[in-house]
């Protein structure tokens, strides 16, 4: 490891901002030990990087210089003690004042490291334990991707054909059906969906997932099939209709959403005087949050499957597993927990083709004047609601607040900012109500979900707002 220099010191604090592999603490004058221990247990399980203190965590970052830890070589062996791994501890003399950095390793793989029995990790500005599922995650890396290994195997090249939707699959590539099996049968070997053994082929669960007939021709999967459910009212109480939908999730897509489609509510909507029909929640809307429950479920959770749950207020849709990136993330982050389940959904055109889609979603329910969607995860589920639409009085104080959140990423995403303007617009109210937006404005700010653009001034007239983590 080479010596840091205050030249490096200095690039480093004109980052952007913090991120997974650098953290900036202010600690002039000294650090309490146990953060110090809790911090790099967080650093590492993220996958390294560096902690250096003496520096404001604010920008412009200047360096104010640190006091702690005046024997680095002693609190790398109390640290080591603590954790059980070696963190080097380099002393930098900048200009402007002492500086430590922490070069905290990356966990090894299929290891998660823990400080008293606490998995940690960093989510903002908080330590917070990982969930039971991003552990399995880390615990499972090594061993063999599931939806890589095979669902059926010892069949011949016919009954490959008769199992799968081969028409559809090449439908949804835009490509010519081949002239023979062979071609056919080449082309899914080619994109690892089936593979040759021996004189005969086996399907991968991929290829099964994405292109089966009938999901209940494969054992393992037959569970793995979406469900819907339609309540009469807004409770569980009286089940309308309650449907597993058979086939494969690329093959079957269009006619699933079409379905769902079929089952929503109507309502009755005034637009230039005159009164017309309208679905409950619109179809991109249902198409993204369908698309993305497929892609993003944990296939790991047995027993369970993607779900959509039709009220007649509002619509569920969950899938197995909790979250990857945190629910307050969706629109601006994205990581996908089966990259190639997600790869092939997107060059069958099923997804979004850079993001998870979510930032379309919010757009869609701005735009049909609904109440901002709720993302929350619970025990090994992540669901998503979208609401009938609702005028801003008849929202309540945690409708508001995540609709001005919501809208304010949605800004920073677009490389725009929300200002009081913005989000009245947002909520189609007049001019005269910009004292409502305001109060929404401030409560959002008061939840810690949003913060004032610094660089816009102090002027409340011009004031611009940002997410708390930008």
């Amino acid at each position: 490891m080479s010596a840091t220099t205050p030249e490096q010191i200095d690039l480093w604090r004109k980052a952007p901002s913090e991120h997974q592999r650098l953290e900036f603490k202010e600690a002039k004058n000294q650090y309490d030990n146990n953060k110090l221990y809790k911090y790099c247990v967080a650093i590492a399980n993220e996958g390294g990087g560096r902690l250096i203190l003496g520096i404001a965590d604010k920008p412009p970052r200047p360096v104010v210089g640190t006091a702690a830890f005046n024997d680095p070589v002693e609190m790398a062996e109390k640290l080591f003690e603590a954790v059980g791994f070696r963190v080097d501890i380099e002393e930098v003399k900048h200009p402007d004042g002492r500086v430590l950095v922490f070069h905290i390793p990356a966990r090894p793989k299929g290891t998660a490291y823990h400080l008293n029995g606490s998995y940690l990790m960093r989510s903002g500005e908080e330590l917070v334990p990982m969930s039971e599922d991003q552990l399995r995650k880390i615990f499972a890396e090594g061993a063999p991707d599931w939806l890589e290994e095979h669902a059926l195997t010892n069949i011949d090249a016919q009954q490959v054909v008769e199992l799968l939707d081969t028409q559809a699959f090449f439908e949804l590539f835009k490509l010519p059906y081949p002239t023979d099996r062979a071609g056919v049968i080449d082309r899914l070997v080619r994109d690892r969906l089936i593979d040759k053994l021996d004189g005969t082929y086996a399907i991968r669960r991929l290829g099964a997932l994405m292109l089966a007939k009938r999901l209940e021709d494969f054992p393992d999967l037959q569970r793995k099939a979406p469900r819907l459910i339609v309540y009469k009212g807004n409770s569980k109480l009286d089940t309308r209709l309650d449907q597993i939908r058979t086939k494969g999730y690329a093959v079957g897509f269009q006619a699933l959403v079409g379905f769902v489609m079929e089952q929503l509510p109507q309502n009755e909507l005034v637009e230039d005087a005159l009164r017309k029909q309208v679905k409950l929640v619109p179809e991109i809307a249902v198409r993204e949050l369908v698309a993305n429950a497929l892609i993003h479920q944990d296939f790991g959770v047995s027993g369970a499957s993607v779900m959509i749950e039709i009220y007649d207020n509002r619509v569920e849709i969950s899938n197995p597993g909790e979250p990857v990136v945190p629910v307050e993330r969706f629109i601006d982050g994205y990581q996908s927990r089966n990259e190639r389940l997600a790869d092939l959904m997107r060059r069958m055109n099923i997804c979004e083709e850079r993001s998870s889609g979510i930032d379309r979603v919010v757009s869609t329910a701005e735009a049909f004047q609904l109440p901002a969607p709720k993302f929350h995860s619970s025990h090994k589920r992540t669901v998503v609601t979208i609401y009938e639409p609702r005028n801003f009085k008849d929202m309540d104080r945690d409708d508001r607040i995540r609709a001005c959140y919501q809208h304010c990423v949605l800004r920073w995403v677009m490389s725009e900012r929300m200002t009081n303007q913005t989000l009245r617009e947002r909520f189609r109210l007049p001019e005269n109500k910009s004292a409502l937006v305001s109060q929404v404005i401030a409560a959002t700010i008061e939840a810690k979900l949003i913060k004032p653009d610094e660089k816009a001034g102090t002027s409340r007239k011009l004031a611009r707002y940002l997410p708390y983590w930008a």
